[in-house]
């Protein structure tokens, strides 16, 4: 039995991959907008201000999304429209995989300049006193990171809590990336999207490996290797949740991720993920196409397995 929340997270899976992300009025950046305007309002060099500041947005959000499914129920059609509208607008993996394919394409063409324009489309840090190959490195975390966060993530919670799930954790994460980082300003204020963000991503993260240590031989990995490196060097990432991913998807790709991490408001120390050699620029197509492989098999787990669930539902309430 096929349920109007599976219908519509395969949709909006397909609308993510033909379509990709609107050039313009994207409902995530509409969120960032407002959720940027409050910040200017409401910032307070305190976890309290912090709280309430991801309290009103995350919780308005959801409740959006409790709307919706209220509005929608007991007409599967527009329930699994909605629910297509709602994953295509929160999912990031077709953006992700061409951001990370034109990051490729520069360093591969030697044009180390663009690749340090286009670095902020993939992550924060300061790519200024970066070359070709820790260039690549950057982009290829980023890669592994936001396939969990944009991709796996996102399916899980509409696979868990639909509408709502899709909505809420797109908002924890979008204000994780604003605000939860370690700079001056949000030091305090950010902490809350932050534990946030590592609560919503707990069970996603290991989804995201668990999936990425499968797929490892159709990028000439070994399953084995990502998840030694998983269970070996993960601990000791300060993120309980990137660890976990990066961890894999080095161990997929026979390499060694993590090292010295510039970020504009500081450097960090990152542990060693994996026993394989240095990233290169070569490395990082596979690393786009390990992200798509794992995209598509956490999107065909998750319709998979909500429809298994509305039938076991059927089934128990036809025995009743």
């Amino acid at each position: 039995m096929v349920t109007p929340r599976a219908t519509g997270l395969a949709l909006g899976v397909l609308a993510d991959a033909v379509l990709g992300d609107p050039r313009r009025g994207h409902p995530v950046a509409v969120f960032g907008s407002l959720a940027s305007r409050l910040e200017r309002q409401w910032w307070a060099d305190g976890r309290g201000p912090g709280v309430a500041y991801a309290g009103v947005l995350v919780g308005g959000v959801v409740a959006g999304g409790l709307l919706l499914e209220r509005a929608t129920a007991g007409r599967p059609l527009a329930h699994a429209l909605v629910t297509a509208a709602a994953t295509w607008a929160v999912l990031g993996g077709t953006s992700l995989a061409a951001e990370g394919s034109a990051m490729a394409a520069s360093l591969a063409a030697g044009d180390v300049a663009a690749g340090r324009e286009r670095l902020p489309h993939l992550c924060g840090r300061d790519p200024s006193a970066l070359d070709a190959d820790g260039l690549a490195r950057a982009a290829l975390e980023s890669v592994a990171e936001n396939t969990a966060d944009a991709v796996v993530a996102p399916l899980v919670w509409g696979a868990l809590a639909g509408v709502p799930g899709l909505l809420g954790h797109r908002a924890v994460n979008t204000l994780d990336a604003m605000v939860g980082h370690r700079s001056a300003r949000h030091a305090r204020f950010g902490w809350a999207s932050a534990r946030a963000d590592d609560v919503a991503g707990v069970v996603p993260a290991r989804v995201s490996a668990l999936v990425t240590a499968a797929c490892a031989p159709l990028v000439g990995g070994r399953p084995g290797d990502a998840v030694r490196a998983w269970r070996r060097d993960a601990p000791a990432h300060p993120s309980p949740n990137a660890g976990p991913v990066e961890a894999t998807f080095a161990g997929a790709l026979g390499l060694r991720l993590g090292g010295r991490t510039v970020y504009p408001y500081g450097v960090q120390d990152r542990p060693v993920l994996g026993h394989g050699r240095a990233p290169a620029v070569a490395d990082l197509p596979r690393a786009v196409r390990l992200s798509r492989l794992v995209s598509a098999a956490t999107a065909a787990l998750a319709v998979v397995l909500v429809s298994a669930w509305g039938h076991a539902d059927k089934f128990n309430t036809a025995r009743r």
